[in-house]
């Protein structure tokens, strides 16, 4: 009786829920939940603890990590999702006492390989409905009604309703990144010298590397290098995968559209580049754009664009690892290729064969900057902190260093 009066009064004083589509999100609650009865099967069949603290906290970091993607703040994050493992714990319970009078269940899906992976895509689904943040409303009357798995009580339904409205939203990505610990960057690993590795195992290096690190250390939070790729540099910022870019990203109007550029730290333009033996045959764009030529580009940056806009009859090669792109020249795959002006400097004094076929001609103005979402505050912090790092020498000195 006293828990059916404080239902009724729960139901008649909490806030409705402001999220995009209640129903799915409430949906996607229960379809996680009630994957607990196969969990606790296999738990029961091979002798496994229901509480396992290590794999909790595995869950509720990369649950508040995958947060952050949709700027939710990481602390109340936690508690929802630290309800839900409460939710799951009292479900495997239950099903553990009605073992223990009834036959054992037989043995089901395997825990690590089939029924874990289904729970972090729901985990991920949730945390995606709930970044939505739309203004369509949930009581806690359509949450009870929804969320219905054998051996979850009133109680603990009502705890994870009041963790999910308690679920809050940073209010600038600056304050997320500072709250949070931790900040982002976007990086393709595949343009140096600003940003570059290798191979998967190795280190990422580069101007933009270090200038990261150093932006992190100004912050007092860990770094965290997002993988991104040139033809969905803007595709990731708007989903909100990553807090900065910072891979030798040039300033140009479509980027200022989607996102903030900060203040540049480098000016250059494009110029082309092939065997040192073909300089006389590339040394002007007439001779470049022939019939016979290919140029060979990396998708979706700002070489491409240069090419598909000024050049009408030289055939475009695209290669997608630009890690390799220039090899492709050297083995004869290629003819030229048009790039930054500080690309072709490095590239030609690491491999004799090539050189620049219009030395200290341009044929575009160019900046560097960093792309972020469109949040002032934290433009106006990388912007105080480059202006800084200019002044005192710092980005002149890392640019010396891997240049060199």
């Amino acid at each position: 009786m006293i828990r059916s009066s404080y239902l009724c009064l729960l139901l008649l004083l909490t806030p409705s829920i402001a999220f995009a589509d209640n129903q799915a999100l409430f949906g996607l609650i229960n379809e996680r939940l009630s994957y607990m009865d196969e969990v606790a099967a296999y738990k029961w069949v091979h002798g496994l603890a229901i509480e396992d603290l290590e794999q909790e906290a595995f869950v509720l970091d990369h649950a508040a990590s995958d947060g952050l993607d949709y700027g939710i703040d990481v602390e109340t994050s936690k508690v929802f999702f630290a309800q839900q493992i409460e939710a799951a714990k009292e479900i495997q319970r239950y099903w553990f006492e009605q073992w223990k009078l009834h036959p054992i269940p037989v043995n089901g899906p395997d825990l690590n390989d089939v029924i874990r992976p289904e729970l972090v895509h729901l985990g991920k689904s949730i945390t995606r409905q709930l970044g939505k943040n739309a203004k369509s409303e949930g009581s806690l009357e359509d949450f009870l009604a929804t969320v219905n798995i054998e051996g979850l009580s009133t109680l603990s339904k009502q705890n994870l309703y009041e963790a999910l409205t308690a679920i809050e939203f940073y209010d600038h990505r600056l304050q997320q990144i500072i709250d949070s610990g931790v900040i982002r960057v976007g990086t393709t690993g595949d343009y140096a010298p600003f940003s570059f590795r290798p191979s998967p195992e190795a280190p990422l290096t580069g101007i933009d590397i270090d200038l990261a690190n150093d932006l992190a250390q100004s912050l007092d939070v860990e770094i965290r290098f997002v993988k991104t790729r040139w033809s969905s540099l803007l595709v990731d910022l708007k989903a909100g995968r990553y807090d900065i870019a910072m891979s030798g990203v040039s300033r140009n109007l479509d980027r200022q559209k989607v996102g903030f550029l900060s203040d540049p730290y480098h000016q250059g333009g494009k110029t082309p580049i092939s065997l040192c033996k073909n300089r006389n045959k590339f040394n002007s764009l007439q001779k470049i754009d022939r019939k016979t030529n290919r140029i060979i580009v990396n998708p979706g940056g700002t070489n491409e664009r240069y090419v598909d806009a000024h050049i009408q009859q030289a055939k475009k090669v695209l290669h997608r690892d630009n890690r390799t792109i220039f090899n492709e020249i050297i083995n004869g795959n290629a003819d030229l290729m048009i790039t930054d002006e500080i690309e072709v400097q490095l590239q030609s004094a690491r491999h004799e064969q090539l050189c620049p076929t219009m030395p200290n001609k341009l044929l575009t103005y160019q900046e560097k900057g960093y792309l972020m979402p469109q949040d002032h505050q934290l433009k106006e912090y990388v912007n105080l902190w480059l202006a800084t790092r200019l002044r005192d020498g710092t980005v002149k000195s890392t640019f010396e260093k891997h240049l060199n």
